[in-house]
């Protein structure tokens, strides 16, 4: 399965050289900071590293280990990260030099190798597509921004994206056989996947429904592949919390109330000496009303520099992840089939957490009409693959990945850069008419999909050189 054929050697290799350029160019832009021996604190990756909104914890975590992730949403990428930390560590004491970039830069050129691998045998083995069509419509995927981008920062969403993308060809070679997935095929793909993001472990019990049909909800099943790993990841989440979170978590909290309570102390202080007031009670009365007032304002400009909209109120950690204000249809169109797909040069890369706005808007029509144009290949893509229980299957994924940001607003001030979870359904929904067409319409559709990869890779590879050579 994961030894590449004869067919898929060339543009593989291809692929591999355009990126390994690409991550010339980021590690080039980080290396003098990034590389330096004294480094121990990992507070300089924090500091300097901006590419959108994506975090350079895993660069942290390599340099020095720790559960710093939300361990609630990756309950165990940490534990995956350990082994770049032994070799990263292993080769800081070998060279003098911090090369954490490269270490990371390795695993990430696999994940894009296999996802192109995988992408391009669903087209050609399951959704059966000729092999200048698969390699074709595999390659575009590679054209998209944010799937371009994913793969040269220290994320855990290129991982993802592979792996998301293997459970789909397993699960569709699985159907096309008229197998079942085991327990065990099960357990071990959503420890995998949801240890990383626990919303792709969701998507596992999905592609395994669509796999199983009727027999996934029996008991004999669901018990031991769904119940208990769903209980037994929850448990290590609150553990991990336990362990290593809420330690800090108290630590910072306590720092903070005492920063607070000499920042309160200084401005009594200073109102004192300068108010007209002579009763005592009086004076503490109007500078608690009027210093509480402040920090509630100042509260305000804070949470929306961060450009965050107002989550579900509750009492739940979940619900503060949700978003109920941030406008969806300017989102849908600007962000999710807009900055996914095409880079907006206005605000370029810019993190919604230090000025960029969640909406910005292309200045030209010609990238409004890519992305119409992309949007109606998909939806008549639907259209041929109608009766396809693996579209239907990808479908449910994607539906799950819509709910929860447009539906929750989960992420919703910066989910294009969640956007390597779904966007694989462009190029596989694609695949469906593409095999529907009658020959004459095959060549002309070639070169409609040709320019349209050729456009994304001009568009989205030049803006991205480009700022990461600025």
């Amino acid at each position: 399965m994961f030894c590449p054929r004869r067919e898929e050697r060339l543009p593989s290799a291809v692929l591999l050289v355009w990126l390994l350029a690409l991550h010339y160019c980021c590690i080039r832009g980080y290396w003098p900071a990034f590389s330096l021996e004294s480094l121990s604190d990992a507070g300089v990756f924090y500091r300097d590293f901006h590419i959108s909104g994506f975090d350079p914890i895993s660069y942290g975590v390599a340099t020095k280990w720790y559960p710093t992730y939300d361990v609630y949403r990756h309950p165990l990428l940490a534990f995956f990260v350990y082994p770049l930390y032994l070799v990263n560590h292993f080769l800081l004491w070998l060279t003098g030099r911090n090369l954490v970039q490269l270490v990371f830069a390795l695993p990430l050129l696999l994940c894009a190798y296999y996802t192109y691998i995988f992408l391009y045998r669903i087209m050609r083995e399951l959704i059966g597509l000729r092999r200048t069509d698969a390699t074709l419509l595999a390659l575009l995927h590679f054209t998209l921004a944010y799937v371009m981008v994913s793969l040269i920062v220290p994320d855990h969403f290129a991982p993802s994206m592979c792996l998301l993308v293997w459970a789909i060809y397993l699960s569709g070679r699985y159907m096309q056989a008229g197998r079942r997935m085991t327990v065990l095929q099960t357990v071990v793909l959503f420890t995998i996947t949801a240890g990383i993001t626990l919303s792709n472990g969701i998507k596992i019990f999905i592609d395994t429904l669509f796999t199983n049909k009727w027999r996934f909800f029996s008991l004999r099943f669901i018990l031991p592949a769904v119940i208990v790993p769903s209980a037994l990841m929850w448990g290590i989440a609150c553990w991990e919390y336990q362990h290593y979170t809420k330690p800090k978590e108290e630590l910072r909290q306590a720092a903070q109330r005492k920063a607070a309570k000499a920042a309160r102390q200084k401005a009594f202080q200073a109102f004192r000496d300068t108010t007209q007031l002579t009763d005592t009670a009086e004076i503490k009365k109007t500078f608690s009303k009027s210093y509480q007032l402040l920090q509630r304002q100042e509260a305000r400009k804070r949470w929306q520099s961060l450009h965050r909209g107002e989550a579900i109120k509750g009492k739940s950690k979940f619900l503060r992840w949700t978003d109920i204000t941030t406008p969806r249809w300017p989102s849908l169109v600007e962000n999710v089939c807009g900055e996914s797909v095409q880079l907006h040069r206005d605000n370029l890369l810019g993190d919604t957490q230090n000025g960029r706005p969640i909406i910005v808007t292309y200045r030209w029509w010609g990238n409004y009409a890519i992305e119409i144009l992309i949007l109606m290949l998909c939806v008549a893509g639907v259209c041929c693959g109608v009766r396809s229980r693996l579209l239907w299957m990808v479908l449910a994924g994607f539906a799950f990945d819509m709910a929860l940001h447009l539906g929750l607003g989960f992420g919703l001030n910066e989910v294009y850069i969640m956007s390597p979870h779904w966007l694989f359904v462009v190029p596989l929904t694609v695949a469906f008419l593409v095999r529907r067409l009658p020959m004459r319409w095959l060549l002309p559709m070639r070169a409609l999909l040709v320019l349209t990869a050729l456009w994304l890779l001009v568009w989205n590879g030049s803006l991205l050189i480009g700022y990461l050579c600025a």
